[in-house]
């Protein structure tokens, strides 16, 4: 059966688009141009949305200058509502990475915006002589306004998500924590013994991390809400009306609840990505402490007979086809994979915003696709490290407290009240005896069983005291 199609041109001449898609020309072409990632625009509802809403924004604007019709504006906002509402997204459908400089994206968007328009209007799909892609839903925009405009605002506005799942896992290293107050330990240096500490401590120093990387999100999401929407094809501000930008600025402010403003030198805003740089920077750096903890984590509970052995981790699924009874920490693996991941988008990031040529860069696409993957991987890696990892660990608490007894490090704690030679001496004898340092002083009388009990409780192991022994 022949597909129902319809006629519908541009400048390099016809071709018959599908008669169902809301998609027009421009966008059938792209789909010829870029089959590359195979992930379509419509996977990031977020930068759907956000095009909408900037399109949205712009009718409103053009409208109150009186520049397009009462007619035209009801059926392009409809048609914008409808998409922010999540309708008709599978229409937009151009690659995520393409070439320029978003062009397909934004002609992705005007042609659907229009069709669905034309639907409202209930005028045939492709007849543009009654609302057209470019002249009434582009008007007084250029991609090089639109499309980034619309990557900050899904980014600003998918760092929630990504916060929101931050929290959660710092809520449960928080609980964790607070569990593990009590559980005294060894703490380790260059994978050495070093001093005694909390278990509740280690997990505390997560969740401390976690906040720092959230106020750094934060900051970075402000860059996201200055924008260059009217600055057209360069920044001159061509085709547009002199209150356009502060218009339409304010309205993308309404619609979209961001706290958005005009950048001051719009020249300089359509050639710059260094927001986006210093956002992709700061996504590495929760990518790096996330991949630290889940280190920690693998290491911690390595074994369980001949690891480390200090927690348990919740068995997720059976470990291996050969070896029966192994149970795998699969989900800091796949959090460290999201980790590195995430590193090298970074280094695309960093290539493209380097590779930008005078009044544009051409690959904020390939900016966007990889800070968009950055996102929302790390948002669901949080949320998975937390709800199927962190909360069901358990302490092997037996086997830590003879860990912190037979530990030579214990002779650290020591060091003030029996002074660094003895010290020293205790440390080499137990060494090579295989004997604990506390059995080892109190035969020495450098202290007695009271006061051993005393300086080794978890109390004045773990933070800074007075000398409990002191007159």
């Amino acid at each position: 059966m022949t597909m129902a199609t319809r006629i519908e041109h541009d400048l390099l001449g016809e071709r018959a688009v599908p008669e169902a898609a809301y998609y027009g020309i421009h966008t059938l072409r792209a789909l010829e141009n870029f089959p590359v990632s195979g992930t379509p625009i419509s996977q990031w509802p977020g930068l759907v949305i956000a095009l909408a809403m900037v399109k949205q924004a712009a009718a409103l604007t053009n409208h109150k200058l009186g520049l397009l019709s009462g007619a035209h504006l009801d059926a392009i906002v409809a048609a914008c509502r409808q998409i922010v509402d999540g309708q008709f997204h599978q229409h937009f459908v151009v690659d995520m990475i393409q070439g320029g400089a978003g062009t397909s994206t934004n002609m992705n968007a005007n042609e659907v915006i229009a069709n669905l328009g034309l639907d409202l209007l209930q005028q045939p799909r492709g007849a543009y002589h009654v609302l057209h892609p470019n002249e009434h839903v582009n008007l007084s925009q250029s991609t090089n306004d639109v499309y980034p405009t619309a990557l900050r605002l899904a980014t600003y506005r998918a760092m929630d998500d990504l916060i929101a799942a931050m929290d959660v896992l710092k809520v449960a290293c928080r609980a964790k924590s607070i569990e593990f107050a009590d559980v005294i330990k060894m703490g380790r240096t260059q994978l050495q013994d070093a001093v005694p500490m909390t278990l509740g401590q280690e997990m505390a120093t997560y969740a401390v991390m976690l906040s720092e990387d959230q106020e750094r999100l934060r900051e970075a999401a402000m860059l996201m809400c200055e924008i260059n929407l009217g600055a057209t094809a360069i920044g001159t501000g061509i085709n547009a009306h002199p209150d356009y930008a502060e218009l339409v600025c304010a309205a993308l402010c309404q619609i979209s609840g961001a706290p958005l403003s005009t950048s001051i030198d719009l020249i300089e805003a359509t050639q710059d990505v260094g927001a986006f740089v210093q956002l992709s920077g700061v996504l590495k750096r929760v990518a790096l402490k996330l991949s630290k903890i889940c280190n920690d984590l693998r290491l911690l509970s390595s074994g369980p007979r001949s690891g480390f052995g200090e927690i348990n981790l919740p068995a997720m699924q059976a470990g291996s086809s050969i070896m029966p009874g192994k149970v795998n920490p699969v989900i800091p693996e796949v959090v460290n994979q999201i980790a590195f991941e995430v590193l090298g988008n970074d280094v695309t990031v960093s290539f493209a915003a380097e590779a930008g040529q005078l009044q544009l860069n051409a690959f904020e696409p390939i900016i966007g696709y990889s800070l968009f993957k950055s996102i929302s991987h790390l948002t669901v890696g949080c949320t998975l490290l937390a709800t199927r990892c962190i909360n069901g660990i358990t302490a092997n608490r037996t086997a830590l407290q003879a860990s912190v007894e037979n530990s030579i490090g214990l002779v650290t704690a020591l060091n003030p009240y029996i002074g660094y030679e003895a010290a020293t001496r205790i440390a080499q004898l137990a060494l090579s005896s295989g004997r604990g340092v506390a059995e080892l002083v109190v035969e020495q009388g450098l202290l007695t069983e009271s006061e051993l009990r005393q300086l080794l409780q978890p109390a004045q192991l773990t933070r800074p005291r007075l000398s409990p022994l002191a007159a």
